[in-house]
């Protein structure tokens, strides 16, 4: 007599054991288990009440009922309308579509602090702004509440379109304007400017970025490391000489000093 290893019990004479499926395993092991949603719980559970509870496969080959699938899909988000846009950042504010264009007379804006006339240019539609360093130190203007306008690149009272630039040439509020804007030096025609007087970062900007350039400070030993803050005392090559590519020779000294 043969033995059932699984339950223990013998196979009687008339006995059969189970067939195996497709996949192997007998057909009364076989056991689908389905983790549905938590919306699919309810309606599973309502489809198994109305089976009558035959809800798996049993001994006899039964069809397991079926299982109910929920898919629970989020609505996009719409189209941004004037409705939902976000706001603006705070201190900011978006100029009226019907403003967005046009012409408008510039102020005169001298005198004022760098950020305020930054402001005050925002809010009659100016948004296109810059500034610059009208010693011609090509500082940077980092903290703008530190500086104050000297110059603007468009005179006051002249109507210009919204999207034109305006550029303000400033100074630290501590310093006093100079007579006139002082334009940074350039390579004109190929020839070497005049960069006495001038920056060291000027004279850096105004060279080609490949040219060697040797910076020594004219009045002592010491290294020149915020160019800004020094002065060109010579040069070499001369003002006027052709540029080929070679190395350029500056000495400069800080600017509340006197070059030797």
């Amino acid at each position: 007599m043969s033995w059932n290893n699984d339950t223990q019990q013998p196979w009687g004479p008339a006995a059969e054991k189970p067939s195996a499926s497709a996949s192997g395993l007998p057909g009364w092991a076989r056991k689908r288990v389905v983790i549905p949603s938590a919306a699919g719980l309810f309606l599973a559970g309502a489809v198994a009440g109305s089976a009558g509870g035959g809800g798996t496969a049993n001994a006899g080959g039964a069809t397991p009922a079926p299982t109910a699938t929920v898919t629970v899909t989020a609505s996009p988000r719409g189209p941004v309308t004037s409705d939902n846009e976000p706001p603006a950042p705070k201190g900011t504010s978006r100029p009226a579509a019907d403003k967005a264009d046009g012409k408008v007379s510039v102020p005169d804006f001298v005198g004022m602090g760098l950020q305020s006339a930054q402001d005050a240019a925002q809010a009659k539609g100016l948004y296109v702004l810059t500034s610059h360093d009208s010693l011609g130190r090509d500082r940077m203007q980092v903290l703008d509440r530190n500086w104050k306008v000297c110059f603007q690149s468009i005179r006051a009272g002249k109507s210009v379109d919204r999207k034109t630039e305006l550029d303000f040439g400033s100074v630290k509020t501590e310093e006093s304007c100079p007579a006139r804007d002082q334009e940074p030096p350039e390579v004109v025609g190929g020839k070497m400017p005049d960069l006495a007087g001038k920056s060291v970062k000027a004279a850096r900007g105004a060279l080609d970025s490949g040219t060697s350039l040797e910076v020594k400070d004219a009045a002592e030993d010491r290294m020149v490391l915020m160019e800004s803050n020094w002065k060109v005392c010579t040069q070499s090559p001369a003002a006027g000489t052709a540029l080929n590519g070679q190395p350029v020779e500056l000495t400069a000294v800080k600017f509340d000093e006197s070059c030797p």
